[in-house]
């Protein structure tokens, strides 16, 4: 038994060091990025935006991979799944982290020990965005609109159990309207029959949203925080129609469990000074409306458990339960 043992230490000790001459050559060939939803949504946005600058950091090539569907878990998955050697990153958010645990009976992944998450990187609203034919200009508006005339408009989201969904489904309930849930493969996908009027309205990530106001495709009515937003500072809250209405998204870097500590230092290192770069900082707030949350893996728990608490009456709100 002793020589036994005497053996596996010296395994351990052979194999410690080619292991840490591993980490030090990382990154020695294209890191894959999965992204949990389907290409043209701001999660698509942000996540293109960090890997060009990881790219340079690096000096390494970062490839997106657009895995979307279930409201994120496919993807989401996939990256749980992934070989933790440091070449699959990508991208969480509230959909994998705060909703889906509440939503759905059973996940295909464990939030909390299959995935460490790096960093957060945005803080967002979704953004109420109506077709240009819809007539109304403001939430008091449409609202009336629907009431006048109960299940006639619809709206898109990027899927059930969504940000996008449950914003509307909250909105919905507290308005005390009836409209009906369109849901898409990703809002990207949603836009092109939003644009053309099939369905009337979407509350969207602010990236992918806030461009289709500002080039006339769209009508911005509201921002779902709880105060205005400092990209569009002159577009209203829901709340300052429908007082309590709140519901905000975030995205973050997460790699799967068992990633090694000198290569997670080195991805969060790398993604805190990329936020800190004056290109990254003018994209988020002035062109993406988004805030910039703290760096890196400190106080990720807490922030989710309090980001469940805020969450959890839009999904009792709701009613939607997932298989």
């Amino acid at each position: 038994m002793k020589r036994r043992h005497l053996m596996l230490g010296s395994v351990a000790a052979i194999a410690s060091p080619f292991a840490a001459h591993a980490d030090a050559a990382w990154p020695a060939k294209p890191i894959r990025f999965i992204v949990p939803f389907a290409a043209g949504g701001g999660t698509d946005t942000v996540s293109r935006l960090i890997c060009d600058q990881l790219g340079h950091s690096f000096n390494q090539s970062f490839v997106i991979d657009n895995k979307g569907g279930a409201g994120g878990n496919i993807g989401t998955a996939e990256l749980a799944r992934a070989t933790p050697d440091g070449y699959t990153i990508g991208l969480i958010s509230v959909s994998s982290h705060t909703l889906n645990p509440m939503l759905y009976r059973k996940l295909p992944y464990d939030p909390n020990k299959d995935l460490v998450a790096i960093s957060r990187v945005a803080l967002l609203a979704n953004f109420l965005g109506v077709t240009r034919s819809l007539p109304v200009s403001d939430v008091a508006g449409l609202i009336a609109l629907c009431k006048k005339e109960p299940g006639k408009y619809a709206f898109a989201s990027s899927g059930p159990g969504t940000s996008l969904h449950l914003s509307g489904e909250l909105f919905k309930t507290m308005a005390g309207i009836e409209i009906q849930h369109v849901p898409y493969k990703g809002a990207g996908a949603a836009y092109g029959d939003l644009i053309a009027g099939t369905v009337h309205m979407m509350f969207a990530n602010m990236p992918s949203m806030l461009p289709q106001v500002r080039g006339g495709k769209l009508k911005g009515l509201a921002v779902t925080s709880a105060e205005r937003s400092k990209a569009a500072p002159e577009v209203p809250t829901i709340a300052e129609t429908l007082p309590g209405y709140v519901a905000t998204s975030w995205y973050g870097i997460a790699a799967p469990a068992g990633t090694s500590e000198p290569i997670l230092a080195r991805l969060e290192a790398a993604i805190g000074a990329a936020l800190a770069t004056p290109e990254i900082q003018k994209r988020w707030q002035d062109d993406l409306g988004l805030d910039m949350p703290p760096a890196g893996r400190a106080g990720f728990a807490e922030f989710v458990a309090a980001d469940r608490a805020r969450w959890a009456p839009a999904v009792k709100a709701s009613g939607v339960r997932l298989d």
